[in-house]
């Protein structure tokens, strides 16, 4: 069987800090986010709990060359992609 992999980012409540992430298990991620579990990490730092973008990958290279690749864009283009499909930047309840 096949891992999906998840390219995902988050952001604060006032969407002013944006984190890329991948993960294979998108749930148990976001949760750690949410409740802080990961101690002195970014988005604990940073409050950043809200996810509000994530895309899939089938394999677990092309999940890193893709956050890689956001990574490297100028937030203006990460801004238009999560626009496209989450303009009000809403927390994308995954539960």
């Amino acid at each position: 069987m096949d891992k999906i992999y998840y390219i995902y980012i988050i952001t604060n409540v006032n969407n002013t800090v944006l984190y890329i992430g991948v993960t294979n298990d998108l749930k148990r991620r976001i949760y750690e986010h949410k409740n802080g579990l990961v101690k002195n990490s970014f988005s604990k730092k940073y409050n950043l709990n809200k996810l509000i973008y994530y895309e899939v990958a089938s394999d677990a290279k092309a999940a890193i060359t893709r956050e890689k690749q956001f990574k490297n864009w100028e937030r203006k283009w990460k801004i238009e992609l999560i626009e496209k499909t989450n303009p009000e930047f809403d927390d994308l309840n995954i539960d």
